[in-house]
């Protein structure tokens, strides 16, 4: 079985995730919605990581598998200046969040495979939460992409 290697990405995205929504919320601080938005979504992803303990309990966890540099993604060590640097900072935060999306929906597969009532309801609740994060970030980049990519020199 190797939904223990998806568990494993599914735990280390989220925590990267959980890390760069921080990274931007400092380097971005002036950007009040930013902010507090981005320290709110990193809340949840903490939060996302709590609710796959007794989960990884159970089946396991995998760190590495034989492709871990195809597995992981790495997250933002800092931020970028200017109105282009929040939208690229923004974009980069949309990349991790989908990965951590699409694995949320293979894990709901095998959750459904296994007939497994605990996990779907996991899945159902945090990767809700992710769509909504998605979201977040295209209609926050919608906003910020006039100014940075028309009026910004």
């Amino acid at each position: 079985m190797k939904l223990p290697v998806y568990l494993g990405l599914l735990h280390k995205s989220e925590g990267t995730l959980a890390e760069s929504f921080r990274q931007v919320s400092a380097g971005h601080g002036h950007e009040p919605d930013v902010h507090f938005l981005c320290q709110a979504l990193a809340a949840q992803c903490d939060e996302h990581q709590k609710a796959l303990q007794p989960i990884i309990e159970r089946y396991g966890e995998v760190d590495d598998d034989d492709e871990p540099e195809r597995l992981h993604a790495g997250g933002l060590q800092n931020t970028r200046s200017g109105p282009v640097g929040l939208l690229r900072d923004l974009q980069d935060l949309y990349l991790l969040a989908s990965l951590v999306d699409i694995t949320w929906t293979m894990i709901r597969q095998a959750a459904q495979g296994l007939k497994d009532k605990e996990l779907l309801d996991v899945v159902t609740d945090c990767d809700g939460q992710t769509s909504t994060q998605l979201k977040w970030l295209q209609t926050r980049m919608k906003q910020a992409a006039p100014q940075a990519l028309i009026v910004a020199r």
